[in-house]
């Protein structure tokens, strides 16, 4: 057993980062130091004035590790690293890791304009985040089409290459064929990038232009074709304001609350877009803790960001992360909070901004309470009604909800899915697949009870992602897989009770059936509309889920029968071909010649994909 006091002696007076674990071993907090043993220690000699949320904390530290450290600043690299991993409960978390799309421009020898979601150290030039998917592709259209830009990935072509469609209706000039000389297109790719720093004069009068040709020549579908691509141009033009001289790409982070973290883009001196984050963090954390903590964990798990960033207060460790991110960067970084001149007008301006979006967050977040309070009642109520909740009121505790659905063709190819709600969200991190093993793929309520058993083992060994066990278990089907599902679950000791989500004769569930009292019960959810919603919202997902899975694993199993139809061709060779060409679309397109180059692929090897194929 730890011995938390003995463990204190041995904590060296070092920069570090400390590790906090509960009784199963789960990470429920990380932190860096100075001084290791100082700040350690601190914990553990706590008083009743104490921050609550520490209490909690040191209540539940069953044992500490430590990772000493050069100094601060690898303790700060470190620190962020471990929580990014862990995503410990107690620390200011970032709950958003979702990617925002860009538009590049590539570094090819005649450059492309796509949307992407990553950003790479490549020579490439991007442009954004962007909050509008839409948008962005939208514009990267209007980019393409204007410009006649080349579209396909190839860098080189043959003698004998066909040109695309794009070719043929004049979308592109033809690379392919040498149509178009490296200078001159360079002139398109400069204008464009032009258009994405903001300056969209120039095309906007080339689009006017291109518009009242069309409709005197009396190309009226041409005509409005440019008239629609104007309109957008000036509709991206409006959304952009104007706020700064210097050119230098800029973000403004503000807090919003203890909750919310709304950062700003200014790009080109530009106020380009802007977008809320949700941050996890207790009612007694500082909004310039919560600001420190998003600098950290969102633009250390970036590979580039902004010169500048603003924010709206100094902090502590501002100097200590300008320092971290300008040695990941390409670039140093400036954070700070200005005093004078337009940046502090920007401030403001965003400032005002903000305080009205977070009046708005609080009414959607008082709302979402209350949805959230009414569904944990309804919730709890029918618990009680099933015989497995207690008498006491609803506490206010986000039930957790597991859901299950088989899936297969034909009763070929059989597979379970497992979606997790907490509250009215998706946990979608606790989702988990299954392929069904044992039972007869025809057997549904095998395939059940192989699925739950495997999940709920995986539970009994303590097994970190199925460890926590769900407050009721909802099963797609009837009468029979919520008997086949209570005899598993009696079987394996696990009190959890289970219900099945019956259908109507359109497919959508119209209520629960479950046993008790050595028979079964069914509700009709329709007189309830809130937990009506839920659980069809419910049944819905985990049945997308078990069917994108299984269409998954059918589609794999499909390719390999493909390849594996065309004589000389086995599982090295097909593993082969896939590995170098990517697709199956790709290995049609290859030549002999091509095919050839692949260890294995003999010329007559190569001669019979290629008849295969064609």
């Amino acid at each position: 057993m730890f011995d938390i006091e003995k463990n204190l002696k041995k904590l060296p007076d070092s920069p570090g980062v400390y590790i906090h674990k509960d009784k199963l071993g789960n990470v429920i907090y990380v932190g860096k130091a100075i001084s290791l043993r100082r700040r350690v220690r601190q914990y553990f000699r706590i008083s009743g004035n104490s921050d609550p949320k520490v209490r909690a904390m040191v209540s539940n530290i069953a044992e500490f590790e430590y990772i000493t450290a050069g100094n601060e600043m690898e303790a700060l690299i470190l620190e962020c690293n471990l929580i990014k991993r862990y995503m410990p409960r107690y620390n200011v978390l970032l709950k958003d890791d979702k990617t925002y799309p860009f538009i590049k421009i590539t570094a090819e020898e005649f450059p492309r304009i796509i949307k992407t979601r990553t950003v790479k150290k490549d020579g490439g030039r991007y442009f954004g985040p962007y909050s509008d998917a839409g948008a962005v592709n939208q514009m990267v259209e209007l980019l393409n089409s204007t410009y006649r830009l080349k579209r396909c990935s190839r860098q080189t072509f043959p003698g004998n290459f066909r040109p695309c469609l794009n070719y043929h209706i004049s979308q592109c000039d033809g690379i392919c064929r040498n149509n178009s000389s490296r200078e001159a297109y360079m002139e398109r790719i400069d204008s464009a990038s032009d258009f994405l720093k903001g300056r969209n004069r120039e095309i906007a009068d080339y689009l006017r232009e291109k518009m009242e040709t069309a409709s005197v020549q009396m190309k009226y579908e041409e005509a409005a074709r440019y008239r629609d691509y104007l309109a957008a141009a000036q509709e991206l033009h409006k959304k952009q304001r104007v706020v700064l001289k210097d050119t230098r790409d800029i973000d403004v982070v503000l807090a919003a609350g203890r909750e919310h973290i709304v950062l700003f883009y200014v790009r080109d001196g530009k106020l380009t877009g802007r977008e809320n984050y949700n941050m996890q963090a207790e009612n007694e954390e500082k909004e310039a803790d919560v600001t420190e903590a998003f600098l950290k964990q969102h633009y250390g798990r970036q590979q580039s960001g902004p010169a500048e960033i603003l924010v709206s207060q100094e902090m502590d460790e501002l100097s200590l992360i300008e320092e971290y991110l300008s040695g990941i960067w390409p670039r140093k970084v400036k954070i700070h909070t200005p005093e004078k001149g337009e940046k502090k007008a920007l401030l403001e301006m965003t400032q005002r901004d903000a305080a009205e979006m977070s009046r708005t967050i609080e009414d959607r977040e008082k709302d979402r309470r209350e949805r959230e309070r009414s569904l944990g009642s309804e919730i709890h109520g029918l618990l009680r009604r099933m015989g497995a909740g207690d008498d006491t009121q609803y506490s206010g505790q986000e039930y957790r909800v597991e859901a299950y659905d088989i899936s297969n063709t034909n009763g070929v190819e059989t597979v379970g899915a497992m979606a997790v709600f907490r509250g009215l969200r998706p946990e979608k991190k606790s989702y988990r697949r299954f392929r069904v093993r044992t039972a007869e793929s025809s057997d549904d309520y095998g395939s059940m009870q192989e699925i739950l058993y495997r999940r709920f083992k995986r539970a009994l060994e303590d097994d970190p992602g199925f460890s926590e066990l769900p407050h009721i278990v909802l099963i797609d089907g009837g009468r029979g897989h919520v008997a086949a599902a209570a005899e598993v679950l009696d079987a394996m000791g696990i009190s959890v009770p289970a219900a099945g989500m019956v259908k109507d004769d359109r497919h959508r569930t119209r209520g629960l059936v479950y046993q008790k009292n050595g028979g079964y019960e069914e509700e009709d959810l329709r007189k309830d509309p809130l937990l009506f919603r839920y659980l069809g919202t419910i049944q819905e997902e985990v049945h997308r889920f078990a069917i994108e899975y299984h269409r998954g694993v059918r589609d794999k199993k499909a390719i390999g029968s493909v390849l594996d139809e065309i004589d000389g061709i086995g599982p090295a060779r097909r593993n082969a071909l896939l590995e170098h060409f990517g697709s199956i679309e790709n290995i049609k397109k290859a030549d002999a010649d091509e095919l050839k180059k692949i260890n294995g692929i003999t010329g007559k090897t190569a001669k019979n994909i290629r008849e295969y194929f064609d």
